[in-house]
């Protein structure tokens, strides 16, 4: 009786769980412990660097593009408890991704977080992009989605505005170290977009 009673109630949580879609640093598995990510391609949503205007800094963010898809990882937020990450992604709005917005991986009840159109102007020298926040966020893909995932990274994001050198002394609160390689990597890429790049 007290067995079928847990499997209940495990049965009732799960169905109180809900999950997000993360396109930027929460596709790297390092800066958060949500459970059950798995990686995923969504359709319909195009990614895009951003300045919050109420923050005055420059994040990843996405906009509506019906022939757009991009890769991330979807995990569960236990228990429909948003709380610790609606604050961590202040500055952004959630929205609800529906079944059809999947296109490879399981479908999940998701929602997406992007900076309101309102809230929002383009990258630019005064809010440069953080290198520090960028290597995370290439790291996060090379893990989930190889080398092929990280060049479809750099393909599927619009927006890219000077970028801040910070590596020696990161600016973003979740750097961390991410192998030569990588970083290599990403000066490669940045330098054949032609990307501004600042020194501190």
């Amino acid at each position: 009786m007290a067995l079928a009673i847990a499997r209940r109630m495990t049965h009732i949580r799960a169905m109180d769980d809900a999950f997000f879609f993360g396109y930027g640093s929460l596709v790297n598995r390092h800066t958060h412990d949500y459970p059950d990510a798995q990686p995923v391609t969504i359709r319909g949503w195009r990614r895009e660097w951003r300045m919050a205007r109420s923050l005055g800094r420059t994040f990843l963010s996405v906009v509506p593009d019906a022939g757009a898809q991009i890769d991330g990882l979807v995990a569960r937020v236990p228990g429909n408890d948003w709380a610790a990450l609606d604050i961590r992604e202040t500055g952004y709005g959630r929205h609800a991704l529906g079944a059809d917005a999947f296109a490879r991986g399981p479908v999940r009840p998701a929602q997406i977080y992007a900076i309101a159109p309102q809230n929002a102007q383009p990258a630019n020298p005064d809010a440069p992009i953080k290198l520090s926040y960028l290597d995370v966020v290439v790291e996060g893909f090379a893990q989930e989605f190889g080398l092929d995932g990280v060049a479809r990274f750099f393909d599927t994001t619009t927006g890219w505005g000077p970028v801040l050198d910070d590596r020696t002394a990161p600016l973003y609160p979740r750097a961390r170290p991410v192998a030569p390689a990588l970083r290599r990597l990403v000066d490669d890429q940045l330098a054949n977009m032609g990307v501004e790049r600042l020194s501190r």
